[in-house]
């Protein structure tokens, strides 16, 4: 299914009228711990170079195109959507895609995978950025597991799609957000390859500190920047966050989120009802609903829907069939292809859809380092074999990844969503008018979802298993 585009009148009315429908906030912190045994450190936090992200221009706002004798002034506000149209960031190219596109087919059925009954969700995107991040950090088999799993040949075809990706998902101007951010956090008494460090900054826009690992005042500012980076939504999670004393280098990544829906749900049909979990119990909880013609799309084990967002992206819906675990569904092919395809399904019917979608809150929480090694990436996780020289040779011997934790959440209400996650990686030393089917789509059992881009990327996955 094409998307059609939207002349400058048309889409101010479509998704304006009725003020801003919802806040959608996905983040992800990823940090990498490196941590040789050194002894105690000295010295406080200090700023050793920062970075200057795309500037955007604002989204045109009606109000501000009002006459005083209260006229709208149509031609003013069309030169700034032209403007505003004209600064959007670049889509990708096929092969920068079709790179990612292959991440997440590979990653998706594996990372999103949890014990059957909890909650688990995922962001392709930032996990893909914090890898190859890893990547520059490392050499031989250990980087080239890395640039295996994310599809390109070399460090310099890594550095172009990360810096594409960036720049594909980076807004921020008024009508929707996608934030991204970086920075490193080094030891105050190690030394490092100057090259590394400029070739994150340049290609990963990652802003770089060094101080005493370990003490409160670092710990404090690690904490304020991933906040200040993720507008406060992860402070609940970040409070708790502090580097090792002997941690040698962290690497943080992040990504803010923010749009709403094209329609935001009727409050006042907001009303309770069932929810059947994964292990059959009954969870009573407040359902949102709405009937609208949209498009009912078709899978040998799914039938899916998609809930427009602001931006140009959306979230996918998508209930396995009677019979059909969602660990089952994650294990399906045509999933993947589903996701990626952006609406262009040839089992589709447009309909009336009546759907009911439960109020959710979930949590997921993994270590990623068993996945990671079912997809290739082994070395890294190996003493004696992870390398990590590109760091500062000798300084960099016996490290390895202890752990890769990836924690998310995700909620959903009437006015959109707020997702919020992050992945810490610790190394160690050693349509016309029409009679029209109606359907019920009624998500009262376990089911996927993904929230897309404007490409129509994934940029996070997720599992309800349980409302609860």
């Amino acid at each position: 299914m094409q998307k059609n585009a939207e002349t400058p009148r048309s889409h101010r009315r479509a998704k304006w009228i009725g003020g801003i429908a919802g806040l959608l906030a996905v983040i992800l912190a990823a940090g990498l711990l490196l941590w040789p045994g050194q002894g105690a450190l000295t010295g406080t936090a200090q700023a050793l170079s920062t970075v200057e992200r795309p500037e955007t221009v604002p989204y045109p706002q009606d109000a501000d195109y009002f006459k005083e004798d209260g006229s709208f002034d149509d031609e003013a506000y069309s030169a700034a959507y032209a403007a505003w149209l004209a600064s959007r960031p670049a889509q990708m190219d096929e092969a920068q895609r079709q790179s990612l596109a292959d991440f997440i087919t590979k990653s998706v059925p594996v990372l999103l995978q949890g014990d059957g009954t909890g909650n688990t969700v995922y962001s392709p995107l930032n996990v893909y950025l914090a890898l190859a991040m890893l990547a520059e950090t490392t050499d031989g088999d250990s980087q080239q597991q890395l640039l295996d799993l994310l599809g390109v040949a070399d460090l310099e075809s890594l550095r172009t799609e990360a810096e594409a990706l960036w720049r594909a998902n980076y807004i921020d101007d008024g009508q929707s957000s996608s934030l991204l951010a970086n920075s490193l956090w080094l030891n105050e008494d190690v030394s490092f390859n100057q090259s590394v460090l400029d070739s994150l900054a340049k290609n990963y826009y990652a802003e770089s500190f060094q101080g005493t690992m370990g003490a409160e005042k670092t710990n404090k500012l690690l904490r304020d920047w991933i906040n200040r980076q993720t507008s406060g939504l992860l402070k609940g999670q970040t409070d708790g966050l502090e580097l090792s004393r002997d941690t040698v280098l962290a690497l943080v990544s992040t990504l803010y989120f923010k749009a709403a829906w094209t329609d935001e749900f009727n409050k006042t049909l907001t009303a309770p009802d069932t929810f059947t979990n994964a292990e059959g119990k009954a969870e009573t909880c407040d359902f949102l609903h709405e009937s609208d013609q949209n498009i009912l799309y078709r899978g040998s084990q799914f039938t899916a829907v998609e809930k427009s967002l602001q931006n140009g992206g959306g979230m996918w819906l998508i209930r396995p069939n009677e019979g059909v675990t969602t660990d089952a569904l994650l294990g399906d092919a045509e999933l993947t292809q589903f996701l990626l395809a952006n609406g262009a399904w040839e089992d589709a019917d447009y309909a009336q859809i009546n759907l009911s979608l439960p109020k959710f809150d979930v949590t997921g929480e993994a270590d990623l380092r068993g996945g990671l090694q079912q997809l290739g990436v082994t070395d890294v996780f190996a003493p004696g074999a992870a390398d990590f020289s590109p760091l500062g040779g000798a300084a960099s011997d016996g490290l390895y990844v202890s752990k890769l934790q990836h924690d998310a959440r995700v909620l959903i209400d009437e006015e959109g969503c707020t997702a919020a996650a992050f992945t810490i990686a610790s190394v160690e030393a050693t349509c016309a008018e029409e009679d029209l089917e109606e359907i019920d789509f009624t998500l009262d059992r376990p089911f996927l979802f993904a929230i897309t881009n404007a490409d129509g990327l994934p940029l996070f996955t997720g599992v309800v298993n349980t409302t609860a």
